[in-house]
C-alpha cells in the first residue's frame, strides 16, 4: 500500500511546480501593482553586486535608501552612485549582518533617524566553496550568521512595524541551490534552503493571520558574475546561465514591483521542483552532462589549500 504521507509530499510538489509554471510564465501579462515613490528601502549587503545594483535600479524611484554593508568605502561609492542616478535620501549604515547585537543596534538607529522600514531587501551573503569534509565547524557557523541568520535578525527587527500597519514587503535573496544541494557547497545550500523555508513560512503565517498587506518575493538565482562567485564560469550556459548584476538586479526590482512570491533565474532552475520525481542519479548524472563539479572545482578548487 502507498503512504499517504508519500502521496500528500508529492501532490504538494506538484502544486508548488505549477504554481511557478503560473506565476513565472505567464506573470508577463500582470499588471504593475506597486509604486516604489515615498517607501523606505533598506539592502543588506549594498557595498557592490546585486545589493549596490539594486540600489541603483531603485533609486530613481522616490525611494529613501538605507544601505547596509561591513564595507564602508563600497557602500559610500553605492550611496555616491545612487544619488548621480536621482537619489534624494540615502543612509549609509556600518553593519555586520554576522552579528546579532550589531543587526538590532543599527535597526534601532535607522527606526529614529529614518524611519520604520517598508521594503527589506535581504542580499548579504557569502560562499566559501570547499567540500563538506574540508569545511570546519567555524565555516558552517559563518555561512549560517551571513547567508541566514542574519534574515532571521532582520525580519525580527523589521517586520512587527509591517504588521502594526499591515503594509511591506520582505525580500530575500536565496539559490537555486536552496532547491537541490549543490557540488561544493553543503554549507551555502542548507543555508539557503532555510531562507526559504522561513521565508514561505513567514509568508504562510502573514496571510493566515489576515496581514495580507505585507508581501514576500524569495529569489533564486543560479550564479551572477559577482565577488561571490569570480571564477564560475558555466559550461551549459542555455540551461544554467551566470547572470550580470545588472540584469539580476533588473529581474529582481521587476519582481518586486509584481509583488511575485517566486523569482527562479535561470531556466532549468524550474526544474528542479521535480527533483523527487525523479531517480537521485538522472539529477547526479545532469550535473555530470552540465560539468559543475569541474566548474566549481576549477573556481573554488584553491580554497582547499586555505
Amino acid at each position: 500500500m502507498v503512504n499517504f504521507r508519500c502521496i500528500q509530499k508529492l501532490l504538494q510538489y506538484l502544486k508548488f511546480f505549477i504554481f511557478l509554471i503560473i506565476e513565472n510564465t505567464f506573470c508577463i501579462f500582470s499588471l504593475r501593482k506597486k509604486y516604489f515613490a515615498g517607501e523606505i528601502v533598506l539592502i543588506t549587503g549594498s557595498a557592490n553586486g546585486i545589493g549596490r545594483q539594486v540600489a541603483l535600479k531603485l533609486a530613481p524611484l522616490g525611494v529613501t535608501l538605507v544601505l547596509w554593508d561591513i564595507d564602508d568605502e563600497g557602500n559610500k561609492e553605492t550611496s555616491r552612485l545612487a544619488q548621480q542616478n536621482g537619489a534624494s535620501r540615502v543612509f549609509v549604515y556600518h553593519c555586520d549582518c554576522s552579528r546579532r547585537e550589531d543587526v538590532y543596534e543599527q535597526a534601532d538607529k535607522v527606526r529614529k533617524e529614518v524611519g520604520d522600514v517598508t521594503i527589506l531587501i535581504n542580499n548579504a551573503g557569502i560562499l566559501i566553496g570547499k567540500k563538506f569534509c574540508d569545511l570546519t565547524d567555524e565555516d558552517f557557523e559563518k555561512t549560517f550568521r551571513v547567508n541566514f541568520f542574519s534574515q532571521v535578525w532582520t525580519c525580527k527587527a523589521f517586520l512587527p512595524a509591517m504588521v502594526a500597519c499591515n503594509r511591506g514587503h520582505l525580500v530575500s535573496i536565496a539559490s537555486g541551490a536552496g532547491l537541490l544541494g549543490s557540488y561544493m557547497e553543503s554549507d551555502y545550500s542548507a543555508s539557503k534552503s532555510a531562507i526559504i523555508g522561513m521565508m514561505e513560512a513567514i509568508n504562510s503565517e502573514l496571510y493566515h493571520g489576515g496581514k495580507r498587506g505585507i508581501k514576500t518575493t524569495i529569489i533564486s538565482p543560479y550564479f551572477i558574475s559577482t565577488k561571490l562567485s569570480k571564477g564560475f564560469r558555466s559550461t551549459k550556459p542555455c540551461l544554467f546561465p551566470v547572470y550580470d548584476p545588472e540584469y539580476a538586479a533588473r529581474r529582481i526590482v521587476d519582481a518586486i514591483k509584481k509583488e511575485k512570491f517566486y523569482l527562479n533565474m535561470s531556466p532549468a532552475v524550474y526544474l528542479l521542483a521535480l527533483k523527487i520525481f525523479v531517480p537521485r542519479k538522472v539529477v547526479l548524472f545532469l550535473e555530470s552532462y552540465i560539468k559543475f563539479p569541474e566548474s566549481m572545482e576549477k573556481a573554488f578548487g584553491q580554497k582547499k589549500k586555505d
